[in-house]
């Protein structure tokens, strides 16, 4: 080597050294959980798909009540301890380390025992078995072309409730679930009832041995023509004879007086049917589940009046509704048109927003509002572009009157399931705020900025005033005021500051106006992947960049 070369080299080294590179680690990454759920009472070892470069991580549970979560000396593993007393239901799980917090993944709590699918299931003519068909299967299909299929046992006349939870978990698959005779014919086959996720309720037409199957397509079309399948493809199969939840009836319940509503669905004794609206919980829609009963079921919380449908109730006969209020009824049987009389007044605008498929029911809803002379002033089938294309009118009366607010289904089907909520919705002011994520970091000494994105409703003119709370001990945050016109009215910027020896944790981003019907709101942010969102934000403190010396 020549002396330049030599010279080229030593300095070369020295600039290494003197510039050392930026070793910190990468935020950790979650897809989700295997087994996704466990039965109450047990511990469970968990493994965690992701991505890890710190382990043991650390864990935190959302609504954590009766779900405790440890994490193993091995890379990915968790116990997950269910509590014998804990409600079932899902539980949103976040992992962090000293570099940043993974997004929320849910776990599920079950009513049922539980087992793991055991392969190979994937031929017709070796099924797994299943003996006693009050189960939930924690299953995977574990690369393409996976078939996985369950024998079940059922006497004549027996209903068997198979749902599927995929896409409810994250899974990038869009099942489908059949029910197959032991000679191979297809007898019941469902691809989409709650979301994409499949479900069927199947009565035994004959005693004997029937296969529960399922198999996918990749949730974001491709260009293969297989059935799909990879590690990510998670799944938990519910195959009960006992009771099982569908809907809960009536749809809704008083935010401030909340009663038991109905749990509906097969093999439901009278005595478990009931299911308790918690009064304490934050969220308009909340889930509802029971300990003696499989599956789940979705309550709206309203501060007016709840009805329920009466009839006869049709256009001919409509029943009354209260302004501002909201009841509750059924397009059964097939072709049944449902009438309610309401009293408006001249120039006072009504929303009148109709649900079913938000509940996971399968009315196809045709929204009308008919004048006191019985014409047809305002119709509406679907709303496009949103996920639950349910419809919603937004009428202003041209003079005082009684007008009919009319539902059926499109395509004139129906029956029990075909339920939904009608509510009276007058547009008050109010406003709505959301957040770009869920996870932010803090390097101390440093500002962390957090836009908060402000949806005014219905002329909202007042002042918020924005503020964080429950941040970690150690930082503060600067409050932010948004005004009626202005770069502000959609928009504000909260500045985290401090740090230092602080501990991550979650934090809430909170809007006051005085404007009495509004009130307070905590900003939302979705959660990565899912329909769900949170209003509990993660903030990391970071540790000082890191180099080698």
């Amino acid at each position: 080597m020549t002396n330049r070369s030599l010279a080229a080299a030593s300095l070369a080294t020295a600039l290494l050294v003197a510039s050392p590179p930026d070793l910190r680690a990468k935020p950790p990454t979650l897809t989700g959980f295997f087994p996704a759920g466990a039965e109450r009472g047990r511990t469970l070892t968990v493994r965690a798909a992701g991505t890890f470069d710190h382990w043991p991580v650390q864990c935190w549970v959302e609504k954590d009540a009766g779900l405790t979560v440890k994490v193993a000396d091995k890379k990915n593993e968790l116990a997950f301890e269910v509590a014998a007393d804990a409600r079932p239901g899902v539980r949103w799980v976040r992992l962090y380390d000293e570099e940043g917090a993974t997004s929320l993944r849910p776990f599920h709590v079950g009513a049922l025992p539980e087992l793991t699918e055991s392969e190979p299931n994937d031929d017709p003519r070796r099924p797994q078995a299943i003996e006693q068909p009050r189960v939930v299967l924690n299953g995977r299909l574990e690369k393409s072309g996976d078939v996985d299929g369950f024998a079940v046992k059922l006497d004549k006349g027996r209903t068997l409730a198979a749902d599927l939870e995929a896409d409810r978990l994250g899974s990038p698959m869009d099942a489908v679930l059949q029910v197959v005779s032991a000679e191979g014919f297809v007898l019941a086959q469902n691809n989409d009832a709650i979301g994409p996720d499949p479900r069927i309720i199947f009565e035994a037409p004959a005693t004997g041995t029937y296969i529960v199957r399922l198999f996918a397509f990749p949730s974001t079309p491709d260009s293969s023509i297989r059935f799909a399948g990879g590690p990510a493809y998670v799944y938990r199969l519910t195959l009960t004879i006992d009771g099982f939840i569908e809907h809960a009836f009536p749809l809704a319940a008083s935010r401030e007086n909340p009663t038991p509503v109905a749990a509906v669905g097969p093999n439901i004794a009278e005595a478990d049917s009931a299911l308790v609206v918690p009064s304490d919980d934050r969220l308009e829609l909340v889930s509802l589940s029971s300990p003696a009963l499989a599956g789940a079921a979705a309550v709206r919380r309203v501060a007016g009046a709840v009805e329920v449908e009466v009839e006869p109730n049709d256009p001919a006969k409509p029943q009354p509704l209260a302004d501002r209020g909201a009841v509750s009824g059924r397009i059964d049987p097939p072709g049944d048109r449902d009438a309610y009389r309401i009293a408006l007044k001249k120039g006072e605008k009504r929303r009148f927003r109709l649900e079913s498929r938000a509940f996971g029911l399968p009315l196809d809803a045709v929204l009308q509002i008919l004048g006191p002379d019985g014409k047809t002033l305002a119709e509406l089938d679907d709303v496009r572009g949103s996920q639950t294309p349910d419809p919603e009118l937004v009428f202003t009366p041209r003079d005082d009157g009684d007008y009919v607010v009319a539902v059926h289904d499109l395509n004139r089907r129906g029956g029990p399931n075909y339920a939904y909520l009608l509510s009276v919705v007058a547009p008050d002011p109010d406003f709505a705020m959301t957040l770009a994520a869920d996870v932010f970091n803090l390097t101390p000494g440093k500002e962390a900025k957090v836009v908060v994105a402000i949806d005014r409703k219905n002329d909202h003119g007042e002042p918020i005033e924005v503020t964080a709370e429950g941040l970690p001990a150690g930082v503060t945050a600067t409050t932010a005021l948004s005004t009626k016109s202005g770069a502000s009215a959609k928009s504000v910027t909260i500045e985290l500051k401090g740090g230092g020896e602080a501990r991550s944790g979650p934090f809430r981003i909170v809007g006051r106006s005085p404007d009495h019907r509004s009130g307070e709101r905590a900003a939302l942010a979705k959660i990565t992947g899912f329909r769900a969102e949170t209003d509990r934000p993660w903030l990391t403190i970071l540790p000082p960049s890191e180099t080698k010396k």
